[in-house]
């Protein structure tokens, strides 16, 4: 959501902001219904105003003992006139935040210009890919090499893009998953949140996946939405809240299945476990004070990027232009891992500034320690890391000329020592 004075101010800097997006100019039409709505509000308080001073006329000719039934008749159709103009405002003031809510967030002046991925700017790379000696396989050739990966079955359960992992990839799923948690909260100070899978209506609006990406959803029987990443039910814990400014950042973690319907992504990554309707994902969330969410964003991606170092993994940093962001977004990295099987990099992780867009949606706000009023925080998200496709990067970049996985050093204390991941566990 946007600030409407802001807009009024500036309403040219607004329309720019649209336009790095790729969009048309908003603001003629949200400045029309903008004046429309005041002047229904301000002339309904003028009614007021002369009804209060139509009040005072009718006592002193009561008073006087005289008939006050023509200064009753203008209070009465006094009253029916403001009625319509403050019903008229209520309309007016819904239509401006059904279109505000509609709008993306505005990027960031750093963010790059650029209409797709190929816009998007290298930031730094880090390891080198390994030279292998042998034709890498991809993750699906590996996972069912070692009859612990099933897609088959998974069908028969569930349908396409579902799979079921069984033995050691099972477990080393859930090593990945501990690892990750433990990393963030032990060494990094973010707190372990086990947060509800299925919110209402507005705490998915307050993040931005309602009214824009319903399709992208799944909705139960009773109106709840599965949640599509832990940031939805994490950014909205602080969502009404006035919060001490000495509290921020507030930092939350949170490794939870998440739910995709996969709307926009028909025919894409068909094949394995690179796009599926359910994962897991480890979630960092931090709430922090406008002043320092610049800063907050760098050391989220650093977070995000260390858990690949430790499982020596080659990625790169990207950081995203205008046209690949996410709506909710000012600024985002993209963080893509080195995939043997694909020969290609792959996305892992996104950390985005949302700035206070989230915040206006889901009123978060602090109260400075001085100054007058209030402020509303700033919200940042990333994924710290997609279990699922860890578990892919791991197989492929650690594989063996056999089809056996050599573990991560990092992870050999969640595996009870294991060092090589073999068909038989």
């Amino acid at each position: 959501m946007f600030d409407l004075k802001t807009i009024r101010d500036d309403p040219e800097a607004f329309d720019r902001g649209l336009g790095r997006r790729g969009l048309a100019p908003r603001t003629p039409e949200i400045l029309a219904l903008d004046r429309a709505w005041r002047e229904a509000q301000t002339k309904a308080e003028q009614l007021q105003a002369e009804r209060n001073k139509l009040a005072r006329e009718i006592g002193a000719i009561k008073a006087k003992g005289g008939d006050a039934g023509d200064v009753l008749r203008r209070v009465g159709e006094s009253k029916d006139e403001q009625a319509r103009l403050e019903a008229e405002a209520g309309r007016l003031k819904a239509e401006i935040d059904t279109l505000l809510a509609g709008i993306p967030n505005l990027p960031a002046d750093d963010v790059p210009d650029g209409t797709d991925e190929t816009g998007n700017t290298l930031i730094r790379r880090h390891g080198t890919p390994r030279a292998l000696n042998f034709a890498a396989k991809d993750h699906v050739a590996l996972g069912e090499g070692l009859g612990q990966m099933d897609f088959a079955r998974a069908g028969k359960l569930s349908g396409a893009r579902f799979v079921v992992l069984k033995g050691g990839l099972a477990r080393l799923e859930r090593a990945l998953g501990q690892f990750m948690l433990d990393l963030h909260t032990r060494e990094f100070g973010y707190t372990e949140v086990s947060p509800p899978l299925l919110v209402r209506d507005e705490t998915a609006f307050g993040t931005g996946q309602l009214p824009k990406f319903a399709d992208d959803l799944f909705r139960t029987t009773t109106g709840l939405w599965l949640i599509p990443t832990a940031e939805v039910p994490l950014t909205n814990l602080v969502a009404g809240e006035l919060l001490d400014e000495a509290a921020l950042p507030l930092r939350y973690t949170a490794w939870t299945p998440c739910f995709r319907s996969e709307a926009g992504a028909a025919g894409k990554d068909t094949r394995g476990m690179i796009r599926q309707h359910q994962f897991n994902k480890v979630e960092l969330v931090s709430i922090a004070h406008p002043d320092h969410s610049g800063d907050e964003h760098e050391r989220m991606t650093a977070c995000a990027e260390e858990v690949l170092k430790r499982l020596d993994l080659p990625y790169r940093v990207m950081l995203l232009c205008t046209g690949d962001m996410g709506a909710a977004a000012r600024k985002t990295y993209d963080i893509e891992v080195w995939l043997p099987g694909q020969s290609a990099y792959r996305e892992i992780s996104s950390c985005s500034n949302c700035g206070e867009y989230q915040a206006r949606r889901m009123n978060a706000r602090f109260r400075p320690k001085e100054g007058k009023g209030t402020r509303f925080v700033h919200t940042l998200n990333g994924s710290g890391l997609a279990v699922g496709r860890t578990l892919i990067a791991v197989l492929e970049n650690h594989q063996q000329a056999d089809g056996s996985i050599a573990i991560p050093a990092a992870l050999k204390p969640y595996l009870g020592g294991l060092e090589v991941l073999t068909r038989d566990g």
